[in-house]
């Protein structure tokens, strides 16, 4: 009998191992799942295109081939809206360009609080069946912006319209809603 009780406590310390081994390996696997989920993540948002915080509206560059359709004209009018701690609005209320035409914006904002923000502006278009026909090249929503207390900047937007935009769109709304993101950002002195 005592044989079987001296085997006992050593026969308990190899299972106690064996689990504590278990559990270390099922921490790290699940560490390194939760690491890996954001970036996949992220391409899940980016290709199915909701919950992106930098958009990318297609091509970046003019395709050669783009004629400027002077047979029309589309009005663009800008809207801006602010959520957080600022102005922000577009210098000018329309702009009237013709299909194919590189047109430039620019919006205006003004950080009102005595400390640094960061921010991201997302754009929205109406009618909904121009976005994929509303073709920005340079825009300050590409990426987040850091403002340093009171700090006035202005920010272009570089765009054109594709030439196949449906005939019948004389009017399109080109809205940015410029929010504040993350936590604190380190103050300037």
């Amino acid at each position: 009998m005592s044989t079987g009780s001296s085997t006992e406590p050593s026969g308990r310390l190899a299972l106690n191992r064996s689990t504590f081994t278990k559990l270390v390996v099922v921490a790290v696997l699940m560490f390194g799942f939760g690491y890996a989920l954001v970036p996949v993540y992220r391409q899940v948002c980016e290709v199915l295109g909701i919950n992106v915080l930098t958009q990318k509206d297609g091509t970046v560059e003019r395709p050669a081939n783009t004629q400027v359709d002077m047979t029309r004209t589309v009005t663009v009018e800008l809207d801006g809206n602010a959520q957080g701690p600022w102005r922000f609005r577009p210098t000018q209320r329309s702009i009237a360009v013709h299909p194919g035409e590189m047109a430039t914006v620019v919006y205006e904002v003004v950080n009102t609080q005595a400390r640094t923000v960061k921010a991201q502006a997302i754009p929205s278009y109406a009618p909904q069946l121009v976005t994929p026909h509303f073709k920005k090249v340079e825009c300050f929503c590409f990426k987040e912006q850091v403002l340093k207390p009171n700090e006035a900047r202005q920010m272009p937007v570089v765009f054109f319209i594709d030439p196949a935009l449906p005939r019948e769109v004389k009017n399109i709304t080109l809205s940015y809603t410029f929010f504040e993101i993350g936590g604190a950002v380190v103050a300037t002195k």
